[in-house]
């Protein structure tokens, strides 16, 4: 709602010869579509979608951030063998964890794709 509001009013105010604000408007919102996936700002699915992809997305970047923190640690461990395999686990469940929340991406995606049609 407010991004299509924004893109409204920036729309409105670039004054392009030959197209009124409303025509700039007008394809500043199909365009809005277009990168949401196609759908409405009222699309179930796709507000669904959004909302999964980002929670995946999220999971993700905290996947790599325990990846990171394992090779600090991996590093720091000095030749320590329990510090050492603490922090190879460490970087193993952040590889699965990351993984895991790309084939989550996929399903949901392949999953909405086929509901949408």
């Amino acid at each position: 709602m407010i991004i299509n509001t924004l893109l409204t009013l920036i729309a409105a105010g670039n004054t392009t010869k030959g197209s009124s604000a409303a025509d700039r408007a007008n394809q500043a919102k199909d365009g809005l579509d277009k990168v949401n996936g196609g759908g409405s700002s009222d699309d179930l699915e796709g507000n669904i979608g959004l909302i999964i992809n980002a929670i995946i997305g999220f999971v993700a970047i905290i996947a790599v951030i325990v990846i990171i923190i394992g090779g600090i640690n991996y590093t720091m461990s000095q030749g320590d063998p329990q510090k050492t395999k603490k922090a190879k686990d460490t970087i193993l469940y952040g590889v699965i964890g990351l993984i895991i929340s790309l084939l989550a991406f996929a399903i949901v995606n392949f999953v909405l794709n086929a509901l949408q049609g």
